[in-house]
């Protein structure tokens, strides 16, 4: 039994703000973390800083600079054949593609993002690409207000995840969003296996990269 990602719907689940999580397997973490840093906006210097938690992540961004949201911490870490990658700080709308896209060369990237103090409100996102091309990508709400009109990405990979959102009920406008949220994340953990681990990733320390800007 594992963690899955259902978790992820639950409030503020691993920080305030939201999460905004990178998964991939076959490519060790610090790898990964360095792939994502590479594929910021503005230029930022990437280093290392220990083993830290999330909250001292956090508190030490917050020690160090006035605006909380002047840096970002990648913490990183690894479960069986698959790498995590979770973003602290001030990520929102700091990070594109890039000239290296992380899944350049092949790799399988899965990107799980929720901006849930946007007042907007930005409904929560999950993108998988490979190899430079989009896969699979929707919003987890499902929500007609934001452009929901299925799922887009490659015809096979995008109809195959359609069918398991509609097998599981979905779209429905008559569940809340959180509920919805959940049930999405919970087909995509089936659908592609994917895992975190919550206790490790919300109480534990875990590698820890710093990005300043330039």
């Amino acid at each position: 039994m594992t963690d899955g990602i259902a978790w992820l719907a639950e409030p503020q689940s691993i920080a305030w703000g939201g999460y905004s999580v990178v998964i991939a397997p076959d490519l060790e973490s610090e790898s990964l973390a360095r792939r994502v840093a590479e594929t910021t906006f503005r230029p930022r210097r990437a280093r290392s800083i220990g083993e830290l938690t999330g909250r001292q992540a956090e508190d030490l961004m917050n020690g160090l600079y006035d605006d909380p949201l002047a840096a970002i911490a990648l913490r990183h870490g690894e479960l069986d054949a698959w790498s995590y990658v979770i973003k602290y700080g001030g990520w929102q709308a700091e990070f594109g593609r890039g000239a290296r896209p992380v899944d350049r060369g092949g790799l399988h990237v899965y990107h799980l993002e929720f901006e849930e103090e946007n007042g907007k409100p930005v409904p929560p996102q999950f993108g998988y690409s490979h190899d430079e091309t989009l896969m699979c990508a929707f919003n987890l709400h499902l929500d007609g207000s934001w452009g929901y009109d299925g799922v887009r990405g490659d015809p096979d990979v995008a109809s195959a995840v359609q069918d398991r959102l509609t097998a599981a009920g979905l779209p429905d406008h008559d569940l809340d969003r959180r509920t919805v949220h959940r049930t999405s994340l919970e087909v995509l953990q089936e659908h592609f296996g994917l895992t975190l681990p919550r206790d490790r990733i919300l109480h534990e320390n875990l590698p820890t990269m710093l990005l300043t800007e330039v």
